[in-house]
């Protein structure tokens, strides 16, 4: 299962298909190649709109998924970016394309390594990562303009909430981990306003000291 089958635009229309309008972001998946960000016995997967396993029990989210969220930020390009949870680095380099910079977090060091590898071979410069306890966010490159938070739990953690400039938003799957529906959120003076829920979904769980403990076991 190592030969690719596929293309970039299958995907592309694959997003359309799905409600994906922003043109910026269809471009910049087009231009993303996905096969290098999977692992080698994934590529045939790599243009069709699934989520592919990447180890240690996890997958990454579905291309369609991560394009709503994406697009739900509204990027114009010149957005500050904090992204928790990095995985093999896809997501990480549509928003670099997308905004002017990204700052992403992965709590796993092999999985931040291949991510950091497999960036580095697609150029991707603009996009800084870091190991560690994403639940926290990275609040000495804060504030953000935009937050994207690949991990479910049941609230945003306040960490996280106060790293969001004004007027900024925040996208994450809200739920327990299995069922949770992914909002996306405007910062307030007041906290966060939610704006819309954008769809039902599946993430894994947000770990770490604002989120799950590390040793519970996943649900569903």
């Amino acid at each position: 299962m190592n030969s690719v089958t596929g293309r970039p635009e299958d995907l592309v229309r694959a997003l359309r298909a799905a409600g994906i309008r922003d043109e910026r972001l269809l471009e910049a998946v087009r231009t993303t190649p996905r096969t290098e960000f999977v692992p080698a016995g994934q590529r045939a997967a790599a243009y069709r709109d699934v989520p592919v396993p990447i180890g240690q029990g996890q997958v990454t989210t579905q291309p369609s998924l991560s394009a709503m969220m994406i697009e739900s930020l509204e990027l114009t390009g010149s957005e500050h970016i904090l992204e928790i949870g990095t995985g093999l680095g896809f997501q990480t380099a549509l928003l670099a394309r997308l905004a002017d910079d990204v700052v992403s977090i992965e709590m796993r060091p092999d999985i931040a390594l291949q991510a950091r590898d497999n960036l580095t071979r697609q150029g991707v410069r603009n996009a800084e990562l870091r190991v560690g306890d994403g639940s926290g966010g990275v609040p000495d490159r804060a504030p953000y303009d935009a937050v994207v938070v690949s991990a479910a739990f049941p609230q945003v953690p306040a960490p996280l909430v106060a790293q969001v400039r004004l007027s900024g938003r925040l996208v994450q799957p809200i739920g327990p981990g299995g069922h949770e529906q992914v909002v996306c959120f405007e910062r307030t003076a007041s906290g966060l306003e939610q704006l819309r829920v954008l769809t039902a979904a599946c993430f894994v769980r947000l770990r770490g000291r604002y989120g799950f403990p590390q040793n519970d076991t996943e649900l569903g």
